[in-house]
């Protein structure tokens, strides 16, 4: 009966325990496998034990490049993405104006469209308009998919506001500029910042709709897909491992950032 009755205690633990450790299998093996040394072209089976490849990441002929060219089209469509978003959410939370009902709906759209439709339907627009697929294409096309997913994030903060705030600091003369930087801002800046992390790892994860409109660019998904086809270099493990524990840095420096604030302000 112990037993039992501990298990109902901590069901939802053991149940989200098991959950975050079935998310993070993958990343699990990738790294494992990071230090693999394949006697084949395929980086499937563990074979050896090593560090060759954390040693020459680059090793591997237009890896690297396909990975810059990866990273600036993220850094770039998260910037765009979070400007626009960001002055939409204030646009549909803070004034009423026709069709903003018509304007919200369709913002889900791109979120609950399949990416091949969006993907397809991109291609069919830059082919009208004779543009050469290319890095701009991938760029426009990335910023219009991570659009719908920083106007969610940043509207859910806006929304949730206190308006008061905003009213006491013009009542101490603080001008619009001021009461933006040093009120507003600062309280939209978390659901900015999710926002922006969100469009980066959208925009350097995606593969259909880049397929679509990269034209003979190849981004770091593209080289993945490609090398799938015909060997898996164990590089291409190593990339995944550092991005993934890049990851988990900025979130546990998030984590501490924010513990810290609140021992202050406590």
């Amino acid at each position: 009966m112990p037993v039992v009755t501990w298990l109902k205690r901590n069901l939802v633990v053991i149940a989200g325990l098991l959950t975050l450790a079935y998310l993070l299998l993958p990343n699990v093996i990738v790294t494992v496998f990071s230090f693999n040394r394949p006697k084949g072209r395929f980086n499937y089976e563990w074979q050896h034990f090593s560090t060759d490849a954390w040693k020459d990441p680059c090793g591997v002929a237009d890896m690297c490049g396909a990975l810059s060219l990866s990273l600036q089209i993220a850094v770039w469509a998260t910037v765009g993405a979070t400007v626009l978003g960001t002055m939409i959410s204030f646009a549909l939370v803070r004034y009423r104006f026709r069709a903003r009902g018509t304007v919200n709906s369709l913002i889900f759209l791109p979120m609950a469209m399949p990416e091949v439709v969006m993907a397809a339907s991109l291609l069919t627009l830059f082919l009208n308009m004779g543009a050469q697929l290319g890095f701009w294409t991938i760029l426009i096309a990335h910023i219009m998919f991570c659009l719908s997913f920083v106007v969610v994030a940043v509207k859910a903060r806006v929304m949730s506001m206190d308006p008061r705030l905003e009213e006491a600091a013009r009542d101490l003369y603080a001008g619009p500029v001021q009461t933006f930087l040093r009120v507003t801002l600062p309280i939209a800046a978390p659901g900015i910042a999710a926002g922006a992390l969100l469009s980066f790892a959208l925009s350097f994860d995606d593969f259909i709709i880049t397929n679509f409109n990269a034209g003979s660019t190849v981004t770091f998904p593209m080289f993945v897909w490609g090398s799938a086809q015909r060997g898996t270099p164990v590089q291409i493990n190593v990339i995944g491992t550092a991005m993934f524990l890049v990851a988990v840095l900025l979130v546990l420096t998030s984590m501490v950032v924010g513990n810290r604030r609140n021992r202050q302000k406590a």
